[in-house]
């Protein structure tokens, strides 16, 4: 068996803290997926140095949670309607240290080089629960719910032969992936800090501040019913997570051939999402035969850190601070599915990507959340694309993570997934280059949740393979094994 330690962890000065802490669960936290994240961090570490890196990422996580405070904690019904993040002033976090290191087992536990070997996919390393803190892995469950008082955090640290696969879990209300990223990079600085007896990174409270996308309920007599929680489309058959790598030569060559001919600007982002989304279409369009005159349904995550302006917010700030640019009401029409597949040429794809993008903004945002406000229910608005016909898409971008580049003082993660075993139909997840040194050619990963039963044709389709590596199968869904 392998052995565990479990720390119940306090923030730093917790003996001086408040009774009890509440932290607004924003208006803007509804709209994102009811679920836990699960996020792993894959770090080369050797086996003399493993006791003091569990000691030093539990004092990194102390003093971590005394800074993003809305973590360390649950979230609770509020008396006047709403919910929030209610820390105690002796609540507490689940910090497991598991050893997977051992060669007594009789269980084969993979080595850092084999998950390496197979590029830090998900399906490398068998049933998640070994690795997970219950019931914290990623999924719709009622245990996310935030009327069944969801814990909020919670981490493991794995130590494998050759390394450690550090596991953050949270749940999706109190960060998206770039509120993740700034806790991340926190929580490193902090073990930076404590690895070499430096002092402790500052704090914005600012980034605790949600203000702009809080907005007050109406009486209740000037409340909506809003639609009833959204549902997995029963069109969907079963599909595995395909991981792929655009390397950055093929980028560009990419970049090229989406660009217009009159000169306006598209990014490399709208070049390789136009053609993922003209490949897969044209792919999957045979079988789930989708009526060709009608717009397909494309949905992307848009961070708005950086779109924020009056005022601006902290780069780390936490929850959800993002939302999403949806092709079937923003205001640029969107092109129908025999546009997509092949009747628009891919320059004119991309342009409309761009366009869709630039659409959201700060005041845009604004008017939605006063909408929100309005709806009694605010749990069933979240944003779930499985509950849409198949070949519809969510494509969320990850690239700004930069979570290679952290240092924790004991090292630097060689890279990070976003470990799934339930599969939601219709997610595209980028992730950062693993490799940013100039002379690499390492590029953006994609894990694309495919049709099981389609996959080879993606694989092997000699346009896709023009530009995009298979890298393997990034995830499977544990529930159709």
């Amino acid at each position: 068996m392998s052995k565990q330690e479990t720390f119940y962890l306090h923030p730093t000065g917790w003996e001086n803290d408040p009774e009890e802490e509440r932290f607004k669960v924003s208006t803007l936290d509804y709209l994102s997926v009811c679920t836990y994240n699960n996020y792993a961090l894959f770090f080369r570490v050797s086996d003399s140095d493993k006791p003091r890196v569990a000691e030093i990422l539990k004092a990194g996580l102390e003093k971590t949670l005394s800074q993003a405070r809305h973590i360390c904690g649950t979230i609770e019904k509020d008396p006047g309607g709403g919910h929030s993040f209610v820390k105690k002033k002796d609540s507490t976090v689940k910090f497991v240290v598991q050893w997977l290191d051992s060669t007594q087992d009789n269980i084969a536990y993979p080595t850092f080089d084999e998950i390496a070997k197979a590029n830090f996919c998900t399906s490398a390393l068998g049933d998640l629960s070994r690795w997970s803190v219950p019931p914290m892995t990623y999924g719709e469950k009622p245990e996310a719910h935030p009327d069944n008082s969801p814990v909020v955090a919670a981490y493991k640290a794995n130590f494998v032969r050759g390394g450690l696969v550090f596991i953050m879990h949270h749940h999706h209300f109190s960060n998206d992936v770039m509120g993740w990223a700034g806790l991340a990079h926190q929580l490193a600085e902090n073990c930076y800090a404590v690895t070499h007896n430096t002092p402790f990174p500052p704090w914005d409270p600012a980034c605790l501040d949600l203000s702009l996308f809080t907005k007050p309920d109406p009486p209740e007599d000037k409340k909506v019913d809003g639609p009833p929680a959204p549902e997995r489309h029963p069109e969907h058959i079963p599909a595995e997570m395909l991981l792929f790598h655009l390397p950055k030569s093929k980028a560009a060559e990419l970049k090229k051939l989406a660009s217009p001919n009159d000169g306006s600007w598209i990014s490399t982002y709208d070049a390789f999402s136009a053609f993922l989304w003209r490949t897969v279409t044209r792919l999957r369009a045979p079988v789930f035969k989708p009526d060709l005159s009608a717009p397909l349904l494309w949905i992307e995550a848009v961070d708005m850190r950086r779109r924020m302006h009056n005022p601006k917010v902290p780069a780390r700030i936490q929850h959800n601070v993002m939302t999403g640019a949806i092709s079937s009401s923003a205001p640029v029409p969107a092109p129908t599915a025999a546009e997509v597949i092949s009747e628009w040429p891919l320059p004119k794809l991309t342009s409309y990507i761009r366009a869709l993008t630039n659409t959201v903004t700060q005041e845009g945002l604004d008017q939605t959340l006063n909408l929100v406000a309005t709806v009694r229910d605010k749990t069933a608005l979240n944003i779930r694309i499985d509950s849409h016909p198949p070949m519809s898409l969510l494509q969320t971008d990850h690239r700004d993570a930069g979570i290679a580049a952290a240092d924790f003082g004991f090292a630097k993660p060689v890279t990070y997934r976003h470990l799934i075993d339930r599969l939601t139909q219709g997610v595209v997840i980028i992730y950062p280059s693993r490799d940013l040194s100039p002379e690499s050619d390492e590029g953006p990963e994609f894990s694309i949740s495919y049709e099981t039963s389609l996959k080879m044709g993606l694989i092997e389709d000699p346009e896709w393979r023009r530009f995009f590596e298979y890298r393997g199968v990034d995830a499977i869904d544990a529930s159709q094994g």
